[in-house]
């Protein structure tokens, strides 16, 4: 049963200039980034944006610097206006509301963890972890339990009294990530939020959340400007380049077949044996039901492609039964397996 989309963008346009009515104009008719730029000294941020979002899921958004990537999960709670187009939370039309919901939206049913963290260097941990409902008139004693609840799910326990100079930058961000989730919102916008974090930091801080959402299971907005971190996170991908979405949808079908010869330079130097999984490249309908002949051996459908390599032992005709909650759901063959590590080039060679 597929989820309710939770977020819809609809024929979404950002323009930044004077003029940016006329502009659109031109944007409408064809003319791209530089040449706008050029001619009307207007910068095109966002050029007809569709994507949906779905309750429950991770989506990543990503795309190198200038790309709109920010500019656009700014626009999910109006802390920018578009120029044209639809923003639907629930299946309504934010960009009609009125300051009081707008404010609503952003204390209720939007958090955001950012970047920069962005604590309250002069309060305690505990009462920036409350933050969000302390903005909704709930006094200290109220929000207290709430906050250190969350506090010690992302590993701060005890941490409570200090302030945010006297924590690491990975504990400065768990503590914006404790803030997200005692607001209790259904909608959490993260914008680069594991960016400024040392390596090793990081890596915890995506290991966190990924525990975290399969637990939660919220909507999850996530910018990101690094590839691995977007097939580690996202259930939906989607890659923007000068303001507008070169290809969108689940991460390991993009992986394997990208639609455009940036989307191919993109994905050109990823582990491709550690990212994809055997879900991906399994035969859904061969040998489900065949007993033992020619089966070497049984993987989980959400194993990587290393692990498979494993298990065959350099072998190249091996075959494994891929199983799913203890029952088959397909067989995959070393073949396969070969074919997929090899990235396609036939558009970019189509090209030349």
């Amino acid at each position: 049963m597929s989820k309710d989309i939770k977020v819809s963008i609809r024929k979404l346009y950002k323009i930044f200039g004077e003029d940016p009515q006329a502009a659109l104009q031109d944007v409408k008719a064809g003319m791209g980034k530089p040449e706008l730029l050029e001619t009307r000294g207007h910068v095109l941020g966002l050029n007809d944006i569709n994507v949906d979002m779905r309750e429950g899921e991770m989506t990543v958004i990503m795309g190198l610097s200038g790309s709109g990537k920010s500019t656009l999960i700014r626009h999910l709670n109006r802390l920018i206006e578009p120029t044209a187009g639809e923003i639907l939370v629930n299946g309504e039309n934010i960009l009609g509301w009125n300051e009081r919901r707008l404010r609503g939206l952003r204390r209720e049913i939007m958090s955001m963890v950012f970047q920069k963290f962005a604590l309250l260097p002069h309060r305690t941990v505990l009462d920036n972890a409350g933050m969000a409902l302390a903005t909704r008139g709930r006094s200290r004693a109220e929000y207290e339990d709430e906050a250190n609840r969350w506090l010690d799910r992302v590993g701060l326990g005890g941490y409570g009294g200090q302030y945010p100079h006297q924590l690491s930058g990975g504990m400065q961000q768990r503590v914006g990530i404790a803030r997200a989730l005692t607001s209790n919102s259904e909608i959490m916008l993260m914008d680069e939020a594991f960016s400024a974090l040392d390596p090793l930091i990081r890596t915890d801080m995506q290991n966190l959340l990924v525990e975290l959402q399969a637990e939660l299971k919220k909507t999850v907005v996530f910018i990101t400007h690094d590839l691995d971190e977007a097939l580690k996170l996202a259930d939906h991908l989607v890659i923007l380049k000068d303001g507008m979405v070169v290809q969108q949808g689940e991460p390991q079908h993009i992986l394997l077949n990208p639609a455009d010869p940036y989307i191919e330079d993109f994905v050109s130097d990823i582990n491709r044996a550690r990212v994809l999984r055997v879900r991906s490249v399994m035969d859904e309908m061969a040998g489900i039901g065949a007993g033992g002949g020619g089966i070497s051996g049984e993987v989980d459908h959400e194993a990587n492609l290393e692990t498979v390599i494993d298990l065959a032992d350099g072998a190249l005709d091996r075959r494994f039964r891929v199983m799913r909650d203890g029952a088959p759901v397909g067989t995959l063959d070393m073949s396969a397996v070969m074919r997929a590590l090899v990235p396609s080039h036939s558009s970019a060679e189509t090209l030349r």
